[in-house]
C-alpha cells in the first residue's frame, strides 16, 4: 500500500471512521473495518444518526486508504440518502450561476462531447475540493468501493502505503514536484511491493514511465492500484542513489494488523497494532489476554505507522487499557461534544500491569484516540515521536453506482480531556529523539527506553526485542 495507495500522510492502502494516502491515504488502504452501530434512537431518522446528524458506524480514520488516500482519523460509513432534488427556494438566487452555467454547458458545447455524468461528478468534485479540507474527497464508484475494501483489511494493489511530503518536512503537500516528494512511509510485509524491494522511504518519481510531477498522492495511488496479475512500473530514489524501475505484479493484499511477541524473558508483552478493522480489534484483544493469562504485568503498545481506522476500533482498542470515564468525546457542526464512553470488561484495565505505547510521526487518527486516551488518564506513557495530529473524523457517504460517492470531515474528535491535537499531534511522555538523518539509529531506541520505563534493563533484552518484533 502506498498512505494516500491512512491526511496529510496518506497511505497508499489505508482507511479511517488520517498524514497521507495509501496505494495512503496508502495507494491501496486497508485499515479498519465497522462494528455494529449503536441502537437508533426512536426520534432519530435512518441509520446511525444522532441529533439530526449522521454518526460514526465504526471507525476512525486513520490510515489504511484503500487506493484514494483513507486517511489517519476516523471513519465512519453512512447509509445511502437522496436529499430532495431541486434548489431550495431561499437559496435560488445563490444558485442561478449554477444552474445558468450547467445549462450552457450541456445545450452549447462545441467541443468533445462529455458524458452528463461526467460534468456531474466534476461540479461534486469541485463542491468538496472548494472546501479546502485535503480529508473531504469525491471518489469515482471504482474508488468509492476500493475505499472501502481498503477499510475492511484487505484490498488489491502492490501494498505500500505512502505519503506526500514537502520540503520543509510538512506532510500531504500537493502538488508533487520539486518541492513535494511522494514518499513511501510503509510496505506491507510479504506483499508484492516489499517483495519487489521497495523500502520505506523511497521517494517515487513515476508511475509506468509517467511523472508524478503535477499529481497528487491520490491520483498517483489510482494509478498504482490495480487488479490482482496486473503490474505497474515504479521509478523509485533511495538517498542519493540514480532513479531505478522497479515492475511489480499486483495482487490481494492483506494487511498484517496486529503482531504479539513476548520480550524480556517472557516478563513483557508486545503487541504491534497496524489497523482497526474488526479482525484486527478481535486479534487484538486475544493478544492481549494471552499476555494477561501468562502473568506478564508489563504490556507494550507499538502504534508507530498506524495511520488509523474506525473510530468505534479506537474506543474498543482504549477500553482495553482504560475501564471507565470517556474514551473521546465528538463534536459535530454546531453541536456541543458528546462523551464515547469505554466499553466495559477490558482485558488489560487492572493498575499493576503497567503500560507503554509506542508512538512516532505516523501514528495518526484513531490510533491518536488510543493514545490520546492512554495519556490523558495516566493509565501508560507514550514514547517516541510527536504524533500526526489528525482530530477530524470523516463519514463516507453513497451516493449512486454511477457517481461514486464522498468522504467528508463531518465532526473533530478530542481527548478525554478535551483536547482537541488536530495539526499539533500528541507529545509523548517520554521523548526519544531522531538523528539529524531522521532515522533512530542503531537497533531500535524508543524500544529500549520504553523497556526502560516499565524497568526492564534494555541492555539485557534489546537483541531480543529486535528479534521477536521483527
Amino acid at each position: 500500500m502506498l498512505p494516500h495507495e491512512t491526511p496529510p500522510e496518506t497511505p497508499l492502502d489505508l482507511a479511517a471512521h488520517p498524514p497521507a494516502a495509501s496505494d495512503g491515504a496508502p495507494l491501496e488502504s486497508p485499515a479498519g473495518a465497522t462494528d455494529e452501530p449503536p441502537p437508533v434512537p426512536p426520534e432519530t431518522e435512518g441509520p446511525n444518526r444522532v441529533a439530526g446528524r449522521p454518526v460514526l458506524l465504526a471507525a476512525a480514520l486513520a490510515i489504511v486508504l484503500a487506493g484514494s488516500g483513507l486517511f489517519f482519523a476516523g471513519f465512519a460509513l453512512g447509509s445511502r440518502t437522496a436529499a430532495q432534488p431541486g434548489t431550495p427556494g431561499d437559496e435560488a438566487r445563490a444558485f442561478q450561476p449554477f444552474w445558468d452555467t450547467y445549462g450552457a454547458v450541456t445545450k452549447h458545447y462545441a467541443g468533445e462531447s462529455v458524458p452528463r455524468k461526467q460534468i456531474i461528478a466534476g461540479a461534486i468534485k469541485g463542491m468538496l475540493e472548494s472546501l479546502g479540507d485535503p480529508f473531504s474527497i469525491y471518489m469515482s464508484a471504482e474508488d468509492f468501493k476500493k475505499s472501502l475494501q481498503g477499510l475492511a483489511g484487505q484490498f488489491e494493489g502492490i501494498g505500500t502505503t505512502i505519503t506526500s511530503r514537502a520540503a520543509d518536512g510538512t506532510e500531504g503537500c500537493t502538488p508533487l514536484g520539486s518541492t513535494c516528494s511522494l514518499l513511501v512511509v510503509l510496505p506491507v510485509p510479504g506483499a508484492p511491493a516489499a517483495r519487489a524491494g521497495i523500502r520505506a522511504g523511497d521517494r517515487i518519481v513515476k508511475v509506468d514511465g509517467v511523472t508524478v510531477d503535477g499529481s497528487t498522492a491520490d491520483a498517483v495511488t489510482a494509478k498504482v492500484r490495480g487488479p490482482k496479475g496486473t503490474t505497474v512500473t515504479l521509478t523509485t530514489v533511495r538517498g542519493s542513489a540514480a532513479p531505478m524501475d522497479v515492475t511489480i505484479t499486483r495482487d490481494i493484499v492483506v494487511q498484517p494488523e496486529v503482531v504479539s511477541k513476548d520480550l524480556a524473558g517472557g516478563r513483557v508483552g508486545y503487541v504491534k497494532l497496524s489497523g482497526f478493522s474488526d479482525a484486527a480489534t478481535r486479534d487484538f484483544v486475544a493478544a492481549l489476554r494471552a499476555h494477561v493469562q501468562a502473568g506478564r504485568k508489563a504490556i507494550i503498545l507499538d502504534l508507530r505507522g498506524n495511520l488509523g481506522g474506525y473510530l468505534l476500533g479506537a474506543r474498543d482498542v482504549t477500553s482495553q487499557f482504560v475501564g471507565s470515564g470517556p474514551i473521546y468525546w465528538e463534536q459535530g457542526a454546531d453541536t456541543q461534544p458528546i462523551a464515547s464512553p469505554a466499553a466495559p470488561g477490558g482485558v488489560v484495565t487492572d493498575p499493576s500491569i503497567k503500560v507503554a505505547v509506542l508512538v512516532d510521526k505516523n501514528t495518526a487518527s484513531a490510533s491518536e484516540v488510543v493514545a490520546g486516551a492512554i495519556q490523558d488518564t495516566a493509565r501508560g506513557t507514550l514514547v517516541g515521536q510527536q504524533t500526526y495530529g489528525k482530530g477530524t473524523v470523516q463519514e463516507f457517504l453513497a451516493l449512486d453506482d454511477d457517481n461514486g460517492g464522498f468522504r467528508l470531515t463531518i465532526a473533530r474528535w478530542l481527548t478525554p480531556r478535551q483536547r482537541w491535537i488536530n495539526k499539533t499531534g500528541l507529545t509523548p511522555d517520554v521523548v526519544v529523539p531522531l538523528l539529524p538523518d531522521g532515522s533512530a539509529g542503531q537497533g531500535d531506541a524508543v524500544l529500549d527506553r520504553a523497556l526502560e520505563v516499565l524497568g526492564v534493563a534494555p541492555s539485557t533484552t534489546h537483541g531480543e526485542a529486535l528479534d521477536r518484533a521483527a
